[in-house]
């Protein structure tokens, strides 16, 4: 029997983007998939452009949100939709390479249950390469808690074993809380060194207050983990060198684009 994968992405003000996201899940070449994409109240055209291609593929389920509610949310709502043997996610401005699916379903049988891919990054307009990002070949809690090497874009979960689990619904580090919650029920998840996606990186997307952010990490790592002060405090000096290294990396190179 042909196992069903179930795609899960949160949409807001998109226009620009989306249709190479449909595009490249379009040309997957395992084909057998429902993917739900819940738009976040846009005020551009993603609603229009996204209807247009539900329209012609069944496969395609467009469901507009009656207020803006953010992603973790919005996530929320097409996990709780999915009905397949397999769960991923797909932001709006995202691009898959075409054996993305088929690469790990023929890999996830031989793991607990849960995979990641590396993947490359580009500029807003994907034509300049920023750089790669090679997975680990597995990742545990604990380090994840140092650095989140799963990203949202390449993340794939085996539902039919793990069972379903939902994302705390906080403004920032939403996909980590989910991945946790996973490496709660499991060893550990599984890389593969293969890239299969292309991360886009928006020079807005390295803007934004970092103290703010550094803010958000700590309460997650104390509010949503519930670790203790010292043990909050380790993982947070850890992910500030990881974190401050990867970032300014990457902003040295958006500035020469």
């Amino acid at each position: 029997m042909i196992p069903l994968v179930s795609i899960i992405t949160p949409c807001y003000n998109a226009e620009y983007f989306i249709s190479e996201t449909i595009l490249s899940v379009q040309n997957q070449t395992f084909t057998n998939w429902e993917w739900f994409i819940m738009d976040d109240f846009s005020e551009d055209s993603t609603v229009s452009i996204v209807k247009e291609f539900a329209q012609k593929d069944a496969r395609i389920k467009l469901l507009p949100l009656k207020k803006n509610a953010g992603a973790a949310i919005a996530r929320n709502m097409g996990i709780a939709l999915a009905k397949g043997n397999y769960m991923t996610f797909i932001d709006a401005d995202d691009v898959w390479k075409p054996q993305f699916l088929a690469e790990n379903i023929a890999n996830i049988k031989q793991t607990e249950g849960f995979l990641c891919a590396s993947y490359e990054m580009y500029d807003a307009t994907l034509n300049q390469k920023l750089g790669e990002l090679i997975v680990p070949q597995y990742a545990t809690y604990s380090s994840i808690l140092k650095t989140n090497t799963i990203s949202c874009l390449t993340a794939f979960i085996d539902i039919s074993r793990l069972g379903k689990e939902f994302m705390p619904e906080i403004k920032y580090r939403q996909d980590m809380g989910l991945w946790l919650k996973y490496l709660k029920k499991i060893n550990r998840v599984e890389g593969i060194p293969q890239i299969l996606a292309i991360y886009r990186i928006r020079k807005q997307s390295l803007s934004n207050n970092k103290l703010n952010l550094l803010q958000h990490q700590w309460t997650f790592y104390r509010e949503v983990e519930k670790l203790s002060f010292f043990r909050s405090g380790y993982y947070f000096s850890i992910w500030m060198y990881y974190g401050s290294k990867k970032y300014w990396l990457l902003k040295a190179k958006i500035k020469k684009v």
